[in-house]
């Protein structure tokens, strides 16, 4: 019996330092969205748009609740970057930007890096000139 013990004592000790091992890394998130042409033309105010990412943004299942710091959304003139320490989805914070700009036919979103999206306006001037080839 004691060379089962030693056995399964052995198995523990490799087990042991496998998961108990501390991480003291901590993963941060920075997404940011440029939204420089609708603000510099007037269509839309970075602030309120600020506000609404604020206030749509659930976390535990609660709208508004950012987690006490958890989650950070910062406004630079017209660029909003938003710092999250828990995980936080890239596709989530575009959904809610396509929220606030349905009310707008005339812009997109288009992710121009891994960490950001941009508001562009749709290339309709292409469109016409395409119409105008085809006649």
């Amino acid at each position: 019996m004691t060379n089962g013990k030693k056995i399964v004592n052995k198995a523990l000790l490799k087990i042991k330092n496998f998961t108990l091992s501390p991480s003291t890394t901590t993963v941060i998130l920075k997404f940011t969205l440029h939204c420089t042409y609708p603000v510099e033309d007037g269509i839309m105010n970075a602030t309120n748009f600020k506000q609404f990412l604020q206030e749509r943004i659930k976390m535990n299942g609660k709208a508004g609740n950012l987690g006490r710091g958890v989650v950070t959304i910062r406004r630079s003139k017209s660029k909003i970057t938003e710092t999250s320490e828990v995980t936080f989805s890239k596709r989530y914070l575009k959904y809610l930007t396509r929220k606030i700009i349905y009310l707008h036919d005339w812009l997109c979103i288009a992710a121009n890096i891994k960490e950001s999206y941009e508001l562009r306006y749709f290339q309709i001037n292409q469109d016409e000139k395409e119409e105008e080839n085809e006649e």
